[in-house]
């Protein structure tokens, strides 16, 4: 069966279109470059806030995201991915306006969840993220409770996550520990970090249970894909 190429939705942030790009490098089963898969990136920062669009009647960007979308379509993706979480509000009007899939990192993120049997899991993202419920429906879905920080630490975690979009990362790593350990201790199983910027500043050494990187589990869902697994 052919190879699909990927196409990497990006510039939400740059940092984190790499992380994802790396992802699927990483996850990919190979021996040489020729067993890598064909990756197309649109890395487009100008795409405006998704959490100021969703919650503050910011600018909207789905026409910038539909371009982007359809700039990979035009250049050979096969399907595409998008290293954002709160970016998934518009996940509906982008695949409307692609032929191609457009994988969704909520449904991977839960379904990796589901998989390692996890029954309360806390999330870390964005304002625009959780009060989207975003997560709340695919977790929901499958049998998962959920569970969200403080009002307080929702709004320092917020401001860590624009903090690494800045290169404040010892500062907002400081921020995104003390979070998972909130929800931990408020019975959560497993932290999801549901923000791109968040796998970068929080790993699993880093707090006393898992954190579920939804970048990865996005990785690995495209790589699945594209193998024709």
């Amino acid at each position: 069966m052919p190879r699909k190429i990927i196409g990497i939705l990006g510039g939400m942030g740059p940092e984190a279109t790499v992380d994802l790009f790396l992802k699927v490098v990483k996850s990919t089963p190979a021996k040489r470059d020729q067993d890598h898969l064909r990756i197309i990136v649109d890395n487009n920062p100008q795409i405006p806030d998704r959490t100021a669009a969703i919650l503050r009647g910011g600018e909207d960007p789905t026409p910038a995201l539909v371009e982007t979308a359809r700039n990979l379509e035009r250049a050979g993706a096969d399907f595409l991915i998008i290293p954002c979480n709160t970016a998934h509000y518009f996940h509906g009007r982008i695949q409307d306006a692609v032929s191609i899939p457009v994988l969704h990192m909520m449904t991977a993120t839960a379904d990796e969840i589901k998989t390692r049997g996890i029954a309360n899991v806390g999330l870390l993202a964005s304002d625009g993220t959780v009060q989207s419920g975003l997560y709340h429906k695919a977790l929901t879905e499958r049998g998962v409770e959920i569970i969200v920080p403080s009002p307080s630490t929702q709004e320092k975690l917020m401001a860590a996550i624009y903090g690494v979009k800045s290169g404040e990362f010892v500062a907002s790593a400081r921020v995104a520990r003390e979070a998972a350990e909130e929800l931990i201790e408020a019975g959560a199983g497993a932290v999801i970090a549901g923000c791109t910027e968040i796998p970068l500043i929080l790993k699993d050494s880093d707090v006393s249970k898992p954190v579920i990187d939804a970048t990865l589990a996005l990785a690995r869902a495209a790589v699945q894909r594209a193998l024709g697994e």
